[in-house]
């Protein structure tokens, strides 16, 4: 029982430096620079992308749709 006392003041102190500590500090420093390099970038989100994907299919289908119908009118024509 008194083990797991220790441990859990232990971990307790150990956790409360490193948020308090400079390893917190440099972790925001790197965070803010790497999003500043990342909105310098061209890049979109995931959410972003995924629906662009689901436009092109459905353009995809609409697409091969209409070149069937065409095909379709080229045949009855001739």
């Amino acid at each position: 029982m008194l083990n797991a006392k220790i441990f859990e003041e232990l971990s307790a102190k150990l956790s409360s430096a490193a948020n308090s500590g400079p390893a917190k500090d440099i972790e925001k420093n790197m965070r803010a620079l790497l999003a500043q390099g990342f909105s310098k970038l061209d890049l979109v989100t995931r959410e972003e992308f995924d629906v662009q994907s689901q436009v092109l299919a459905r353009t995809r289908e609409k697409l091969t749709a209409l070149e069937v119908r065409v095909a379709e009118l080229e045949a009855q024509r001739k």
